[in-house]
């Protein structure tokens, strides 16, 4: 089957998208296809349809060269079951049990089918999204005995680490299978965070649920906020102002930039490199400030709205943003000398937590820990939406896919966005930065992708009676990547986690919605 054979519509909006409602041999026929050329799994949720009759649903989200493919699957009955893509799409697999654990959809022929979200607040036979479950409803705690996988042989022991940690971090557990130091295998388990975001955006208004998506995972509120916006102007049929682009880019590019910044610190303390710690923490610092000087928030939380942005900049916004660049992209270059240089922490950092090209390419390893490994994607260059059509974005990529080649993307990143920044900055003409987003129709459907700083965030939205939201699907880049998390760290010694982890450094939050 050709995928030009799906009769397919475009989904109005800035990102290149066309939506068709398959069967299951369409499904996986185009999912076989997009395999065999080269795409991707980039979402997969469920819905519930009981309301207009039609029963369930299975969302699937492809990226290929010409964009994204959207492709709805109608599921009937009480109990409803389609094909398990996880053999195609290595990703698919935890997908698929949150959209059961959620709505009692089950993927057949799936090899892991143990609860995956909240664990024991709800019991067996209960799906807290679907329609019938009100918002408010209360559940008496469920069994949670988890089988992890166990690793026999003589010398083999377990350490179990989390969901509480010693540090102020989210939580996570996380089952390592050692002999001595060195690591045999590793298994995590998240959903401890899982907070009810979907059901939450059900019947909110369109600004009021813009708020949420901005929420979903707090240091790459801008990605997200950026993603929902398109998904609703999509909706709406509707034009940004040019400046409140260029402001949207801008503030992209400064999320960017602090992130990183305050990881390439972090990577450096769990190397015993306190000096570097303390420099980048200083120089992140003083990003947050001017963010909460110029955008109005530390970390830019409600900058982005539908219908462009909150707050146009000060006068003095421009030359203060160039001139924090400047100091930013001096002190960084001698940092990352620093780095290069010292023995201990490339030691540290050469070999440790090795993706191999092959492997990433296999199991759909995306944004930053992809470039590091040699896939050559990012939307601001593969796809890229306003702003970014009009700069000539610099992919950073590096092929050897360890610590090292993700601390070197890194600090690319950083130049590369500081250089975008500059060059936005003497583009955005001035203008209005905000229009009023028009009532959204009932059966509207969006989609909003952005390229944040961990890689593609996409926010699918349906709206419902009153342009209210019916429907609201983040997805965050940690679910392709958290199973690569468990690859990378065999082989190496225990300690030599938390340096893998943060080079990583994935969202829990994103991840458990």
């Amino acid at each position: 089957m050709s995928l030009d054979d799906l009769t397919t519509q475009p989904i109005p909006g800035a990102v290149s998208a066309r939506f068709a409602l398959v069967s299951e041999a369409q499904l996986r026929a185009a999912c076989e296809r997009a395999k065999a050329d080269g795409g991707r799994l980039l979402a997969l949720w469920g819905c519930d349809d009981t309301d207009l009759e039609r029963g369930f649903a299975l969302n699937v989200v492809l990226a290929l060269r010409e964009g994204l493919l959207c492709l709805r699957l109608p599921l009937a009955g009480e109990h409803p079951r389609y094909a398990s893509l996880a053999d195609l799409f290595p990703a698919a697999t935890r997908m698929q049990r949150a959209v059961y654990d959620l709505l009692g959809v089950h993927a057949q022929g799936g090899t892991d089918t143990r609860k995956w979200l909240r664990h024991g607040a709800w019991p067996e036979g209960v799906f807290p999204l679907r329609r019938s479950v009100p918002i408010d409803a209360a559940f008496a705690p469920a069994d949670d005995r988890y089988a992890f996988v166990r690793v026999e042989g003589e010398g083999v022991h377990e350490i179990a680490v989390g969901p509480v940690h010693a540090g102020t971090i989210e939580p996570g557990h996380f089952r390592f299978s050692v002999v001595g130091e060195a690591v045999l295998r590793l298994e995590q388990r998240l959903g401890y965070k899982h907070k009810g975001i979907e059901k939450r955006a059900e019947g909110m208004a369109l600004d009021e649920c813009a708020r949420l998506a901005a929420r979903v995972s707090g240091d790459c509120t801008v990605a997200y906020a950026w993603a929902y916006a398109q998904a609703a102007e999509g909706i709406a049929a509707m034009q940004v102002p040019m400046r409140a682009v260029w402001l949207r880019g801008i503030a992209l590019e400064i999320e960017r930039v602090h992130n990183h910044l305050g990881d390439l610190g972090y990577l450096g303390n769990d190397v015993a490199l306190a000096f570097g710690f303390f420099q980048f923490w200083r120089l992140k610092e003083l990003v947050l400030r001017l963010n909460a000087a110029l955008f109005g928030h530390r970390y830019l939380m409600d900058y982005i709205v539908p219908g462009g942005v909150a707050r146009d900049l000060p006068l003095d916004g421009p030359q203060r943003l160039y001139e924090l660049a400047a100091t930013i992209e001096s002190e960084v270059k001698v940092l990352r000398g620093i780095y290069d240089e010292h023995a201990g922490a490339q030691d540290r950092f050469i070999g440790a937590g090795r993706v191999a090209p092959e492997l990433a390419q296999a199991l759909g390893l995306t944004g930053l820990p992809g470039r590091a490994s040699g896939l050559a994607w990012d939307l601001r260059v593969n796809h890229p939406i306003a702003p970014y059509d009009q700069l000539d974005v610099r992919m950073a990529i590096h092929d050897q896919g360890d610590v090292a080649a993700r601390v070197s993307v890194r600090f690319d990143e950083v130049f590369e966005s500081l250089r975008l920044i500059r060059a936005m900055l003497g583009r955005a003409t001035a203008g209005p930065v905000h229009e009023v987003v028009p009532v959204a129709r009932e059966g509207g459907f969006g989609i909003g992708l952005v390229e944040g700083w961990r890689g593609e965030v996409l926010v699918a939205l349906e709206t419902g009676a009153g342009g209210c939201v019916r429907r609201m699907h983040p997805h965050d880049p940690s679910w392709q990547n958290w199973p690569l998390l468990e690859r990378a760290v065999i082989d190496n010694i225990v300690p030599d986690f938390p340096l893998i982890n943060k080079s990583f450094n994935l969202s829990y939050s994103g991840h458990d919605l």
